[in-house]
């Protein structure tokens, strides 16, 4: 089988990828049409798709899906094992004017397995908690908890999902996953009870 990327330090690039950035962790796939800036920092064994844009003040950590079409801006910062879905839109600054810029461009969190659908769009400046799972178009205007499946314009809270992203059932403040997992809810959040030493 023909290869369609070099490979470079452990990193995977395809030949039609502009990759300025060092900064990029073992085992991370770069494809076609892909373009990031120098300052960019991105961890191991991600999957950076087609027609991505990362910008140069942007963190992302190991494990994180990046699909088709996303542009990520200065100022996003996505921790391990998130999900970007494709056609994505991130902003970082609320009151944009053409060759107007901001001293420092406003921070967005990605927290740990979040998952953004496709096309939903992300106003700057806010946290997507832990697992927490945005609906596909949906508008996010301010910060979502840990495991909340949140969706709509404006996106609003329909209820919780575990870590493998089914949706949980809460009776007298606790949820068992048909995975096994099991959480609870305490003053209006999410909390997973371990129940595994591995877990």
């Amino acid at each position: 089988m023909k290869k369609v990327y070099t490979e470079i330090d452990g990193v995977y690039i395809h030949p039609k990828a502009i990759v300025e950035s060092n900064k990029i962790g073992k085992g991370t796939r770069i494809w076609a049409f892909a373009h990031i800036l120098p300052g960019a920092v991105i961890g191991e064994n991600c999957n950076i798709c087609d027609q991505t844009f990362i910008e140069n003040d942007v963190i992302v950590g190991d494990n994180v899906t990046i699909k088709s079409g996303v542009q990520i801006w200065d100022g996003l910062r996505i921790k391990n094992n998130v999900f970007i879905g494709p056609n994505a839109t991130f902003t970082n600054d609320l009151y944009p004017r053409s060759k107007v810029y901001p001293e420092e461009f406003i921070k967005t969190c990605l927290e740990e397995g979040a998952s953004i659908g496709a096309n939903a769009t992300i106003i700057c400046g806010i946290t997507i908690g832990e697992w927490a799972v945005i609906g596909a178009g949906s508008v996010v205007t301010k910060n979502v908890p840990d495991y909340a499946l949140v969706y709509g314009n404006p996106a609003k809270i329909k209820g919780y999902v575990c870590r493998c992203g089914r949706k949980l059932e809460f009776k007298d403040g606790k949820a068992k996953c048909e995975c096994g997992k099991i959480y609870e809810m305490r003053d209006s959040k999410v909390f997973k009870v371990t129940n595994d030493k591995n877990d």
